[in-house]
């Protein structure tokens, strides 16, 4: 499959400007333009952030300091590299725009063979940045998202479905009696008990925005943004059967039973009253009734 090209955000309030800088750049890269501050800012927190923002200084209502200040205050968009575009020619300016986070600086009017070339360094920057950060924020073990990332993905979703009203919820999966697993098979065949049961419930939730990751030891949790508790209840389900499925079997208990799951889930419509770490908790809380109700079931939190 071909790779998709990087994605350059233009900001410009002047239409000629944007026209010419696309026209050098569009067989190279995805353009996308915006001609004030605030479109530049929603476009930018919209999807992924763009891969590297040629950003005017002067325009009308926010200035490009200003969207370069906040663009950086983000933790979903401060990865973006900026380029101030601008007629600013003093070197004050230019300090300044390095100061509040730009990677470049460019004056007008600008030689076209200059900014091509600055724009593909940092670009390639980035993408070296970008594949240490994925590294990151992977679990070395199983190869699935790790805790840091759950975090961050838990934050942003929260985020958006404040934003737009809409339900998030919260699995937490943990291996049954997976201490005895261990002992009794040895820590080599743990992890590799520990890596097929992450692949398959990697494998359940395949929406864009959902995202399931290994919390710690044998304890995974699973993001579903805009999900209600019926949905949640559904893919947990699913989640719950999946692992069931893999017949991985564990005589450390009793009957010659096989590796099962217990998931607790909890749902809110995120507000400014809530707390991201009150919907842990309280997925937290079902998944100890599962245990207690016997493991190998889904329990939905209730107050």
């Amino acid at each position: 499959m071909e790779e998709a090209h990087p994605t350059i955000l233009i900001v410009d309030d002047q239409p000629a400007n944007i026209h010419l800088l696309a026209e050098a750049l569009a067989a190279d890269y995805e353009i996308v333009v915006a001609t004030s501050g605030q479109e530049a800012i929603e476009l930018a927190m919209a999807g992924d952030p763009p891969d590297l923002v040629l950003l005017d200084i002067l325009m009308p209502g926010m200035s490009g300091y200003e969207v370069c200040e906040r663009l950086k205050a983000d933790d979903w968009t401060k990865s973006a590299p900026i380029i101030f575009v601008t007629a600013k020619n003093r070197e004050e300016d230019e300090t300044h725009g390095l100061e509040i986070g730009a990677v470049d600086y460019i004056t007008k009017p600008f030689s076209m063979p200059i900014v091509r070339a600055r724009v593909r360094a940092h670009v390639e920057l980035k993408r070296h940045r970008d594949l240490l950060e994925t590294l990151s924020l992977r679990d070395g073990l199983t190869g699935i998202p790790n805790r840091r990332q759950f975090e961050q993905h838990l934050d942003r979703c929260w985020r958006l479905a404040s934003r737009e009203r809409l339900p998030l919820s919260l699995c937490f999966a943990d291996i049954d009696k997976f201490k005895l697993y261990n002992d009794r098979y040895g820590h080599l065949a743990g992890d590799d008990c520990l890596r097929s049961i992450a692949n398959t419930l990697h494998g359940c939730a395949n929406r864009p925005m959902d995202l399931v990751a290994r919390f710690g030891g044998e304890e995974f949790v699973a993001i579903l943004h805009g999900t209600d508790e019926d949905g949640a209840g559904i893919l947990a389900e699913r989640m719950r059967t999946a692992v069931e499925a893999l017949k991985i079997p564990n005589k450390s208990v009793s009957g010659g039973a096989m590796v099962t799951l217990s998931i607790g889930l909890a749902t809110v419509i995120p507000d400014e009253q809530t707390l991201a770490s009150e919907l842990a908790n309280r997925a937290d809380q079902a998944l100890y009734r599962a245990k207690d109700q016997g493991r190998n079931c889904v329990v939905r939190y209730v107050p």
